[in-house]
Formats: structure tokens, C-alpha cells, sequence
């Protein structure tokens, strides 16, 4: 086991504080109680100095965000806005959304431009990465209406398994939230995001997306958070993020 302890380096209650995680004196009792570890060593000395530039420090299993120059928002992309950060051809992008912000930013994954809800911005390339590589398989959740009246047995098939002409998806649940006549909501999961699969996926089982909205990407929800809007992600949100694809 080594010792996460520098000598020339802050005391660990305060980095904490700065970072937001709590007060210093509830980080000290954060590190007494054991739920801190530094560079993977469970720390509760509270003399205990660490290098912000270079400790890993995670608070009951979720990494804290140590450099400030980061940033991660989650924003509500609006209908007709195209998932890029500027557009060649004029039409709305997300740059619009950021246009006050110093960082150089861009969008994790994308959302097709009929489709609206949750997308996440961020400078932090070493997140981004993480959280489109299919290796990690971050869980995505949908908010779809479809057209015509779908039954529970064929959303329990679904499940199995839809074959499209670039290969199976399988979604992780697929959920009838309400019926009518001639339309259904549906509650969508999956770990996959290959263009356009959720519209495609139910083009294929005969009933056509009429609205998307991406209610979720793996612990950040959309919430009540407005068409248009943005977001910092960050605190144990952010941690809690972080710690989904192992950093």
C-alpha cells in the first residue's frame, strides 16, 4: 500500500472544500469516517497533504473534479437544433447554447435534429471518450412516442432483440408508460448509440417515432431542465459520472 501522503502538497480537508465536495470540517469528518481514499489508499489521518495536479481522490467511490479548467454541462437540446458545434449550412447548433463560455467545448455523442432532450458538453477529453466508447456501455434512456397502439407483447420481444440491416440492438427494457388509439409512449433503455438507432429500431417493428426526447445518459437525468438550457454538471453529480467509466 503506498502512502498518498506529500509532505509539500495541501491538506487533503481543504482541497476537498475547494472543490466543492463540503465544508473543511465536514471533509474532515468525511476522511475520519474512512469514505476518502487518495490514489486508491483509503485515507483518515487528517494531517494527510496531497498535490491537486496530480491526486486521484475519490469520496465514497466517486471521483472528485480536481481541475478547474474542466467543464462538463448537460443541456436540453431543442427540436431542429443540429447536434454540432457550428453548422455549415446556418442552421441552429449547439454552439448558440455556449456562446458566453471561455471553454472550447463539444458535445459527447448527439442527438439526431428531430429529436430533443438531454446532451452533455465538456472540454474534458478523457470523459467524453469514456462515455461514447462502447466498451463502457453507458446506459441511455428515451422518452418516445410512437404511432399506432403498441402492445406489452411486443414491447417484452423487443427486448430480445430487433434486427436492423447494420446488425441486432438490444435494448435493456422497453416500457409501455400510456396508450391511446393511435399513439403510444414508450420508455426506451439501451447501452448502444448508433445513428438513429431508436427511430429505426421502431420504424422496423412497424411503429414510427413521431417525438424523442433523451431523458437520460448514465446518472445524469434532464429533470426539469428547459428546452434551451444548460447546466453544470458537477459535486458528486459529477463524481458519481466519472466513477460510471472508471476514472
Amino acid at each position: 500500500m503506498t502512502d498518498p501522503h506529500n509532505p509539500d502538497g495541501v491538506r487533503l480537508q481543504k482541497v476537498m472544500a475547494s472543490a466543492g465536495v463540503a465544508s473543511r470540517r465536514a471533509s474532515e469528518e468525511l476522511i475520519a469516517a474512512g469514505r476518502v481514499s487518495v490514489d486508491g489508499t483509503v485515507v483518515r489521518e487528517l494531517g494527510t497533504r496531497v498535490d491537486p495536479a496530480t491526486a486521484v481522490i475519490h469520496v465514497d467511490g466517486s471521483r472528485i473534479q480536481l481541475d478547474d479548467s474542466l467543464l462538463t454541462l448537460a443541456l436540453n437540446k431543442p427540436r431542429g437544433v443540429v447536434s454540432t458545434m457550428d453548422d455549415p449550412e446556418g442552421r441552429p447548433s449547439l454552439q448558440e447554447y455556449v456562446a458566453g463560455r471561455a471553454e472550447r467545448l463539444f458535445h459527447v455523442g448527439r442527438l439526431d435534429t428531430d429529436s430533443e432532450g438531454l446532451l452533455l458538453l465538456t472540454n474534458d477529453g478523457e470523459l467524453g471518450h469514456r462515455l461514447t466508447h462502447p466498451s463502457y456501455e453507458v446506459p441511455k434512456r428515451y422518452l418516445v412516442t410512437v404511432s399506432g397502439r403498441m402492445q406489452n407483447s411486443l414491447a417484452a420481444r423487443m427486448e430480445k432483440g430487433v434486427e436492423l440491416e447494420d446488425g441486432p440492438v438490444k435494448p435493456t427494457r422497453v416500457t409501455i408508460k400510456d396508450t391511446a388509439p393511435d399513439a403510444t409512449l414508450v420508455e426506451v433503455e439501451l447501452h448502444e448509440g448508433r445513428n438513429r438507432i431508436v427511430r429505426r429500431m421502431f420504424d422496423e417493428v412497424g411503429h414510427p417515432v413521431t417525438q424523442l426526447v433523451r431523458t437520460r445518459i448514465g446518472s445524469i437525468v434532464l429533470g426539469d431542465l428547459r428546452p434551451g438550457r444548460t447546466r453544470v454538471i458537477a459535486g458528486n453529480e459529477l463524481g458519481a459520472l466519472m466513477a460510471s467509466v472508471g476514472l
